[in-house]
Formats: C-alpha cells, structure tokens, sequence
C-alpha cells in the first residue's frame, strides 16, 4: 500500500521541507527495550535500535553481537517509541493571567516561549506543527542547536474574515496583550479574494509551512461563536489553487461546525483541526477526501476553560455532541492524527491526547499510530520521521510504562524517560546516555 499524500488530483503530493535539528555523529545501540515501531506493527521485545550518524541503521530483534565502534545504552524495561508528533500547538501562549503577563518585559514572553518549547519535547513530542503565533525564528534557533524544541512545521498567524476567529480586535480598537505583542502577527483578516491572495503570499514569504484558515467562528473569539461561518469555501479553494504552485503546502482548517468542515473539505484542506460538530454526510466526505481529522481532544476535554461563563454554561453539551462526533468519524476510518491545541492545553502533558483517543474509540496501537506516523505523514515528513525504521532519523522516545496497557501514564512527562532528536539525547533522567 502506497501511503504517500495525495492531493485531491490523485498525485501524489511533494515531500515538505524537513524541521533540521542537530544529530549526533557516534554510533549508538538501544538494546533490550520492547519497541512500537509507530507504523501498527506487532511490538518486538527484547529489541535493538542501531543508530548512525542521527539516522536508524538497524531495527529488530536483538543481535548477539558486539560492534566495537558502537556504545550501547541498556534499556531492559523500557519501551521505545518514535518521537511524537503534535500537529496543534501554539507555542508562544502561556498559562500565566494576561493581567500578569503586562508587567513582563518583551524578553520574558521569550523565555517563556523557549521553556515551552523546552517542555514539548519533555514530553516527547519531538515534531510540533505550531498553528499560529510562533515565528521562523524559533525554528532557525532549534536547527542551529542554540534552543532546545520539537521540529517545527509553522503556520505563522491563521486567517478569517473581519470579526471572526482570527480577529481579535475588540469593539473598542483594543487588542489583548498577545496581539499587541507580536512580532509576526499570528492573525490575517481577509474579506476579498485579494486580500486572501495576499495574505496567503506574505504567509509564504516568511516562511510558513502550511495555511491555516478559519472556516467557523471559535469559543474563546471576541466576536464570534462556533457556529459561525469564517472562510467560506471559494477562498479555500483560491488558496489551494495558489499553494499548488508552491510545493504544494498544505491548508489546515479550524472547523467546529458541520457546514465549516464540510466548506473546508470541499476547498481542499489537509486537515480539519475539531471537527466537533458533524454530520454522518459530513463524516463520509472526510473518509471520501481523505481529510486527516485532528480533534484536540485534549483542549475540549480539559477540566477548566478560558472564555468565561459563556463556555461553561454549554460546556458538556458541547463536549458530549463532539465526543458523539469523534466517535462516528473514528468508527467511520477518517484518518485521524493527535493534536493538543496546547497554550489553551497545558504545554508539556501533549500525551494525555493518547488517552483521549483511546476513549474516542482507537485502540492504543491505534493511538500510538495517529501520535507518531500518522502525524508525520500529515507534515508529509513520514519518508523520514514518525515511524521506527530503517533509514528514518532516530526521533525517539523512551518511556517506563507499557504504553498499550497504561497508555494514561504517558501523559506525566516523568514517564518519560529520554528522548532522542536525530539520535542526540534532549531528555535523559536516568543518565542512560553516553557521555
């Protein structure tokens, strides 16, 4: 089976540009660990994971032998994972109050944007898809080794008409802090095909590597509500024409309502990002198209909310209708990949997403599956990421639960206990690592 992307033609689409981080050059050998290659195959216990020059040059059952260039690192216990992939983050947002975060000086939002990038990769996401807010600064910083993160796929800001889910000018002119403080606007407000060309263009120009639009309104909007319409399907399909020239960069779509998601589909998205609102139609157009669903399940489930008293009074209708929603996509086969939304998730649990899934109907191989390959194949980076296998960069993850019998266990980042980017150790409590 041929799992290359395709593009609503049937071609198949081109390979992204690979988020570069450094690699370690010594040969390595993981051995004795029980290994989920990621790509639903049986686990192998008592494995080994070669690794040479950041890449895997060997995976399977252990060999008893000894390669006299290479350290090895004793793993009995252990079970190894490919780096997680998290296709919805928003790495610039931090927990702290926005009244607290006006007395910081522009440097602090800084740090704290580095501490959560740092803790992303704790957690053991090793590849993050940031969907608006963060800067190609950041991903230069990580390839070039100064700042420590997951690989970065970047949306830069998302665009939506005046007064939708991308708009957070408020009835009063104001902006709230993070509006007010960023250095790329992580927001577009377009109204005509021209805007959208050249909002879409500017995005490119500075780096993005995927298109994200909103094509309904969202809970914590300033003006608008869920079942608001945003981007309407011909501006979706403008600007799939457009990136059809352009490497063929992917749109993902921010879509809570059904005919949101049915307009996205229809223009051609990659991606539908909640999904919370849908029709069995709407469902079967999915599973028709292709469209990878990333339901954030993680943010719609969290035990408290921003947005005030107007989320929580709907809140466990809303939440019961979007678990109903999942549930008929998942047992339908619409592709699905994890994403947390985190900065509205709290940064650094990225894993609790696995649980969800597993209680929207996947099965924790499943789970692991939609966290890891099918992430990767959703950033079109699965030719060397998301999987354990020959060939792909060592992204890898180490952890001391069983993740297909206490998958939960996964979401404390103190389960897991290394993490590997290019076969470089970013996370190593136990010391496990050579020196």
């Amino acid at each position: 089976m041929n799992d290359a992307p395709r593009d609503p033609s049937g071609i198949a689409a081109p390979v992204a540009r690979l988020p570069e981080v450094p690699v370690a050059s010594r040969r390595l050998r993981l051995v004795g660990a029980t290994v989920i290659d990621g790509a639903l195959n049986d686990p192998i216990s008592d494995a080994e994971i070669e690794i040479a020059d950041g890449c895997i040059a060997y995976t399977g059952p252990r060999r008893r032998r000894d390669l006299a260039e290479a350290a090895v690192v004793d793993l009995r216990g252990g079970w190894v994972l490919p780096g997680f992939v998290d296709a919805h983050v928003h790495l610039v947002m931090s927990p702290e109050s926005e009244e607290r975060q006006r007395l910081w000086f522009p440097e602090q939002a800084v740090v704290a944007a580095l501490g959560n990038l740092r803790a992303t990769v704790e957690a053991g996401v090793t590849t993050a898809r940031d969907l608006s807010g963060l800067t190609p600064g950041y991903r230069a910083s990580i390839a070039a080794g100064d700042v420590v993160g997951p690989r970065l796929h970047l949306a830069i800001a998302m665009l939506s008409p005046t007064g939708g889910h991308a708009d957070p000018v408020r009835a009063n002119g104001s902006l709230p802090l993070w509006a007010e403080r960023a250095t790329t606007p992580g927001w577009a407000v377009v109204d005509t095909a021209e805007e959208v060309m050249r909002a879409v263009r500017v995005l490119v120009r500075t780096g993005a590597d995927v298109i994200k639009v909103c094509t309904s309104g969202g809970v914590t909007s300033p003006h608008d509500e869920p079942e608001d319409a945003g981007i309407p399907r011909e501006h979706v399909e403008l600007i799939a024409r457009e990136l059809a020239g352009r490497r063929g960069l992917p749109i993902a779509a921010h879509a809570q309502n059904n005919a949101s998601v049915r307009a996205a589909v229809l223009g051609g998205v990659a991606s539908v990002e909640h999904g919370y609102d849908m029709s069995d139609s709407t469902i079967e157009l999915l599973v028709e198209h292709g469209t990878t669903l990333v339901p954030t399940l993680s943010t719609l489930l969290r035990p408290s909310a921003p947005g005030g008293e107007r989320f929580d009074e709907s809140r466990r209708v809303r939440q019961d209708r979007a678990l109903s929603a999942i549930r008929r996509a998942v047992a339908a086969g619409v592709p699905l990949a994890l994403g947390t939304d985190a900065g509205i998730h709290p940064h650094g649990r990225n894993l609790t997403e696995l649980g969800h899934l597993v209680r929207a109907g996947l099965s924790p191989l499943e789970a692991v599956h939609a966290g890891t390959l099918a992430g990767a194949r959703l950033l079109r980076l699965d030719d060397r990421l998301g999987s354990i296998r020959v060939g792909a960069l060592a992204d890898l993850v180490v952890v001391n639960a069983d993740p297909l019998a206490r998958i939960d266990e996964l979401a404390d980042p103190a389960t897991v206990r290394a993490v590997l980017q290019g076969g470089r150790f970013v996370k190593d409590l136990d010391g496990i690592g050579p020196r």
